[in-house]
C-alpha cells in the first residue's frame, strides 16, 4: 500500500474535506491522526472506520492557533504512531460573510488566525521533526478564493488563503535542499456543510453553470489531488498549488 509504514496528520480531519483526506490515507495504508475543534463525535467516527478495517487512527481536540497546543498534538502524534511523514495543514473556514466597509478587525483576525496562523504553527511544529529527519511532505488547504477573491463579502477569507499560497512556496524554498515537499490544493465548489452554510442554493448552482465539467466538487476529488501531492509520484513537485474546480477558474 502507498503509504504503509506512514504517519500522518489532518488538521480539520473530522469532517467534510479532511475527513475524506484522513480515510483516503488509511485506505492508502497510512497510521492517520486527526485534530478537530467542535466535531468530537465525528472524529470519533472517522477513527472508529479506520480502526474497524484494521488501521491506526487517533484524534485530537486542539486549537490549531495554539502554538504550545499544536506542539502537544505533533509531540503525542509522533508519540503514539510514529515519526510524521506528511502533514496536511487542513483546518480554515470563512467564518462568516462581511463587506469590507462593515468587516470588523476582531473578524479579520480570526479569519487570518485560522486559516493562515493554524497553517505556519502546524508547519512549525512539524517541520522541526521533519528536518533532523531529512525527509517529509505538507500539503496546505488554499482555495479558488485566493485566484479569484471568493464569492460575496469573502475578502478577509480570500486575503488568508492568498497568504497560504505565499507561504507554502516560501516554505517549498527553506526545505527543499532538506529533502522535504511543501505544496497546497486550491478546492473550488467542493459539496460539503461550507457551502450548505456559507452559500445559497441559487449560488451554487449559477456556479454549476459555470463550471466546464457540469458539477459541484465532493471531498474525494480533493482527497485524490493531496494523496497525489503526497506520494512519490509528486516527488519532483514543490511550491505548486493544485487547483481543484473543474475547470470554474478559466472564467
Amino acid at each position: 500500500m502507498e503509504f504503509s509504514n506512514t504517519t500522518v496528520l489532518v488538521t480539520g480531519g473530522a469532517s467534510g474535506i479532511g475527513r475524506a483526506v484522513s480515510l483516503a490515507f488509511a485506505r492508502a495504508g497510512a497510521r492517520v491522526a486527526l485534530t478537530y475543534m467542535t466535531s468530537a463525535e465525528e472524529a470519533a467516527s472517522v477513527v472508529a472506520e479506520i480502526t474497524g478495517s484494521g488501521g491506526a487512527a487517533e484524534a485530537f481536540a486542539v486549537d490549531t492557533t495554539d502554538p504550545e497546543a499544536v506542539e502537544r498534538v505533533v509531540a503525542a502524534t509522533e508519540d503514539r504512531l510514529g515519526p510524521l511523514g506528511v502533514l496536511v495543514a487542513n483546518t480554515g473556514g470563512l467564518l462568516q460573510r462581511s463587506r469590507v466597509t462593515e468587516t470588523p478587525l476582531d473578524l479579520w483576525r480570526r479569519a487570518l488566525d485560522v486559516n493562515l496562523t493554524s497553517t505556519h504553527l502546524c508547519c512549525q511544529a512539524v517541520l522541526r521533526r521533519m528536518e533532523p529527519r531529512k525527509s517529509g511532505c505538507i500539503v496546505a488547504m488554499s482555495s479558488l478564493a485566493a485566484f479569484d477573491g471568493g464569492g460575496p463579502g469573502a475578502s478577509h477569507y480570500a486575503a488568508a488563503k492568498g497568504a497560504v499560497v505565499s507561504y507554502v512556496r516560501a516554505l517549498a524554498k527553506e526545505t527543499g535542499s532538506l529533502g522535504i515537499r511543501v505544496n497546497a490544493v486550491a478546492p473550488g465548489l467542493i459539496g460539503t456543510r461550507f457551502h450548505d452554510v456559507f452559500s445559497n442554493a441559487d449560488g451554487r448552482r449559477a456556479t454549476v453553470a459555470r463550471t466546464p465539467l457540469g458539477r459541484e466538487g465532493v471531498p474525494e476529488d480533493v482527497a485524490d489531488a493531496v494523496l497525489f501531492l503526497a506520494s512519490p509520484r509528486a516527488s519532483f513537485l514543490t511550491g505548486e498549488v493544485m487547483q481543484i474546480n473543474g475547470g470554474l477558474a478559466l472564467y
